[in-house]
């Protein structure tokens, strides 16, 4: 059985260990996203290079391609991605909130329709649980409804389904090996968010996941609605905030309680040729960087800003090399990964509280982003 215990405490902010079956997890951390198995242009030797610790894969994908049961037989998830530290996966349910169009719910689950074929598919909080089951990851989801932020009459809806999805997740759940985490749901009312909180705390599941935000509220909304929930949830269990992954995010998230954060958004602004910097996000195609002998960034150390200078990473993009996002994405991943080591040391030496306000001045040119940047349907 996993367990949490925190090492440190600053304010709100908190350190911690989780421990799972392939190894201790050291909080506040952030979690790469492996959509379908696969951190985008990276492997697992380079995510390790980079020193992340947890990778976070997708039901709905891995159930429909390659299938979870093949991956079972495989040998798990683990096995087949040789990725061998802890690993998460979510229950599918942002996926199917996706999918509006093409998928129909009801109190039993969804049926909905394969954005690779067309084929019809059903889930069910059993059936999302027993795909996570094959899958076997350290820590798994229970099957949930994200709803539309501003949308409270449906928000009520769909947060007391996802209630009653979660106490169905947990009788289906057989593994003692893997963690399964409650979401709280709620939209941005505050009133839903803490009967959300106290109900999902009262299940006492080992973790409790906090869904539906970075999907169209303002960051506003959603730092509100971290103040209103987090006080709500156990202290002895991790928090995780789904889908949320900005260095702002992170920062404002860990001050408010947060343990485990995970995003596209490292990966996918280094494929449009982007990357993170104390100087706000530079986009590398731009025909200043032409001749720039600079790294990326100067005070990074990751591969890519310790080995190549801006104008090699600009000429790779404009001949479309795929080397490109690669380097990219070392540089943007390390740069979340490093935020959170250094956050975990300024928790450690009673300082976080106190550098918070340095911090975001130092990362808040990064935050720029459309409503769907963060959370989009863990594409990667």
């Amino acid at each position: 059985m996993s367990q949490f215990a925190i090492t440190a405490q600053n304010k709100r902010a908190r350190t911690g260990i989780f421990k799972t079956p392939h190894g201790d997890l050291i909080t506040p951390v952030f979690a790469p996203v492996g959509t379908q198995a696969t951190v985008k242009t990276l492997t697992p030797e380079q995510l390790k290079g980079i020193n992340s610790s947890l990778v976070l894969s997708n039901t709905y994908h891995l159930y429909l391609r390659p299938g979870d049961e093949l991956v079972r037989d495989m040998g798990g998830l683990h096995k087949f991605m040789q990725w061998h530290n802890p690993m998460l996966t979510d229950s599918g349910g942002f996926q199917v909130f996706s999918l509006s169009d093409t998928r129909k719910i009801d109190d039993e689950g969804v049926t909905f329709k394969s954005h690779i074929d067309g084929s019809t598919h059903r889930f069910t909080p059993e059936k999302s649980i027993a795909i996570q089951e094959n899958l076997g990851a350290d820590i798994i989801m229970a099957f949930d409804e994200c709803s539309d932020p501003n949308d409270v009459a449906y928000s009520k809806i769909a947060m007391e389904r996802t209630h009653r999805w979660a106490e169905r997740s947990l009788k289906a759940k057989t593994r003692a090996d893997q963690a399964l985490f409650g979401i709280v749901q709620g939209g941005v009312n505050p009133a839903l968010r803490a009967e959300s909180a106290k109900f999902i705390s009262a299940l006492d599941t080992p973790g409790v996941a906090i869904g539906g935000l970075s999907v169209g509220e303002t960051k506003e909304e959603m730092y509100t609605t971290l103040d209103v929930v987090v006080p709500l949830l156990p202290e002895n269990k991790p928090r995780y905030l789904m889908g949320v992954g900005t260095p702002e995010d992170i920062i404002n998230g860990v001050a408010r309680g947060i343990d485990i954060f995970d995003c596209v958004l490292p990966t996918r602004l280094a494929r449009h040729h982007s990357a993170f910097s104390p100087k706000g996000r530079l986009n590398l195609m731009n025909a200043t960087f032409a001749r720039d002998e600079r790294p990326v960034d100067e005070s990074c150390d990751c591969y890519t800003c310790q080995t190549f200078t801006r104008a090699y990473i600009r000429h790779l993009i404009v001949a479309k090399e795929l080397l490109a996002g690669t380097l990219l994405s070392i540089h943007n991943l390390r740069s979340l990964i490093r935020l959170m080591e250094d956050i975990r040391i300024y928790i450690a030496d009673d300082s976080f509280d106190a550098r918070v306000p340095e911090l975001l001045n130092k990362w808040s040119n990064n935050a720029k982003r459309n409503k769907h940047e963060g959370h989009e349907a863990h594409k990667g």
